[in-house]
């Protein structure tokens, strides 16, 4: 290792130590961003899992008031890239019906609105019917007969690659499905514990850093939204994404997760994929 290299390492070691244990950190009605957010393809810019639950946690806490309603779709928009800054986030209720509502969540960075969620949320209610045979997906092994994993995408050593931890149970790079189990290391926003719905949110945008075909050193993959349905909440810290990525010569792709606890099958997500080559 180089001088230079070894430096920057200690460097990063040293700036790690002093962050808060968060994506988030609140500052009165707004969030600053800590450098855990950092994404993969820029050093400027989150990846787009943490500010996805952020979006989460706004859509959460507007139907708090109520709390038989479970959310069980969020969309995603990322309209530009997230920066690691501070950000505001608003919500509104579209509808506020008896048994589904249909709310809104924009983030924005210096009053410019840089992502959207529409979230839907049905109320639960105990529904007696015969046993149903759900999806024959076998269910993935357990983390704990994973293998410690980084994402391919990641080069940077402090980031959100960093900030979650993972294990992986099938695949690998340049393989479709790859199958790798997360559960995030640090807080969303700190002081306060992470949600279930959270911890997929934080999880569900890896979907093409777990499945990566296309070589990153020639090739980006940017995801333009996310979007997750959730039949079950998770159980537990970790979240398994099997995800399969779909490439297309007209520059479009598709990163599909289906998305586990230890139980089973919890929803799926989705991502549409900006699939460039890189600059010679």
């Amino acid at each position: 290792m180089s001088a230079s290299s070894t430096k920057a390492r200690l460097y990063s070691v040293a700036v790690s130590s002093a962050l808060p244990d968060a994506f988030f950190v609140p500052e009165g009605d707004r969030f600053s961003a800590t450098e855990h957010t950092r994404g993969p393809w820029s050093a400027e810019h989150q990846h787009a899992g943490p500010p996805s639950a952020l979006l989460a946690r706004a859509i959460e806490r507007a139907v708090a008031d109520d709390p038989a309603f479970q959310v069980v779709r969020l969309s995603v928009e990322l309209m530009a890239p997230v920066p690691i800054a501070t950000l505001a986030v608003t919500t509104s209720v579209l509808r506020a019906g008896r048994t589904v509502r249909r709310l809104d969540a924009t983030l924005a960075a210096d009053g410019r609105p840089i992502a959207r969620a529409a979230g839907l949320a049905i109320r639960t209610e105990p529904v007696a019917f015969p046993p149903v045979t759900l999806d024959p997906h076998e269910v993935p092994a357990p983390p704990e007969r994973g293998t410690p994993w980084q994402f391919p995408v990641f080069s940077a050593d402090l980031g959100y690659g960093t900030a979650v931890e993972t294990r992986c149970v099938r695949g690998g790079y340049g393989h479709n499905p790859t199958t790798v189990w997360i559960r995030t290391r640090v807080a969303l926003v700190d002081g306060e514990a992470p949600s279930p719905l959270q911890r997929v949110m934080i999880a569900a945008d890896s979907g093409n850093g777990v499945a990566v075909v296309l070589d990153p050193t020639r090739y980006t993959f940017v995801n333009a939204d996310l979007t997750v349905y959730l039949h079950r909440l998770p159980e537990g810290e970790w979240v398994c994404l099997d995800a399969v990525t779909a490439p297309e010569p007209n520059g479009v792709g598709l990163a599909t997760s289906r998305l586990f606890d230890r139980r089973g099958q919890i929803g799926w997500a989705n991502q549409a994929l900006v699939v460039t080559r890189r600059r010679e």
